[in-house]
């Protein structure tokens, strides 16, 4: 069983994690102790030197605060976009998932919870759990969970879906636009398509039409080594994309 000592120790590490004062940080965390107790979820405590029932915490300490004006900063999406598309703006999402101690929780759980219990859909449940992520300081803008680095693009072109896909997926058709050259995974017809890249990377691109002759193609380059990996490769994927608009409009 854990000393009191240990439970100093928690609480100066939850202090250097919020920046609370001592006396903050201990009653945050033995709220924390009576709130698990309570639930049954197999908390114990101990008595001190002076008489006094401490908790022995056994999870790691809450995830890092961050003021409310930071938060479309910090999640990367304006609050206006996010609230259009979820009813709520960021300040009322992260209030909502810390309410559950989500910080706590592996992306999967984050995601299936905001899916289940808001009815978000599939892609802005994933928004508003990458974004919460960002804010608690559980990954960085461009960065997994993992802390492997990932990087994203996408636009708008003026072609039919089936058009962009063949772009993507026929090696003859797509080296007149990539210059790489790319070894093809797995391929849905007009839909997706899994490329692993000359360095050992992955690409993922997801085709959506938007009408007969309109179609949004959304690039994601993970399993890149770091910031600097994923600023090159935005860049790449910006230009590229344009070029493959101008082609396939041209020859419109």
């Amino acid at each position: 069983m854990a000393t009191q000592k240990d439970f100093k120790r928690l609480v100066r590490g939850r202090m250097q994690k919020t920046g609370e004062s001592y006396t903050t940080a201990r009653a945050s965390l033995l709220t924390q102790g009576a709130k698990r107790k309570s639930s049954g979820n197999g908390v114990h405590t101990e008595t001190n030197g002076h008489g006094t029932t401490v908790p022995v915490i056994a999870t790691a300490p809450a995830a890092p605060k961050a003021q409310p004006a930071d938060f479309a900063k910090l999640a990367g999406m304006a609050d206006e976009v996010i609230k259009e598309k979820t009813g709520c703006t960021w300040d009322r999402w992260v209030w909502a998932l810390d309410q559950v101690n989500a910080y706590n929780w592996p992306h999967r759980e984050i995601a299936q919870y905001v899916r289940e219990k808001y009815k978000v859909a599939d892609w802005w449940t994933q928004a508003v759990t990458v974004g919460y992520e960002r804010i608690k300081g559980l990954r960085e803008i461009g960065q997994r969970r993992s802390g492997s680095w990932e990087a994203s693009k996408s636009k708008t072109i003026n072609a039919a879906a089936s058009t962009v896909f063949k772009s993507f997926k026929q090696p003859k058709l797509r080296s007149a636009w990539l210059d790489a050259r790319p070894a093809l995974r797995t391929a849905v017809p007009n839909k997706t398509i899994r490329m692993t890249w000359e360095d050992g990377s992955s690409v993922e691109v997801y085709v959506v039409a938007k009408g007969r002759s309109k179609t949004q193609v959304a690039v994601q380059h993970t399993k890149l080594p770091n910031r600097e990996a994923v600023d090159r490769m935005k860049w790449f994927w910006g230009d590229h994309l344009d070029r493959l608009a101008a082609k396939l409009e041209r020859k419109r």
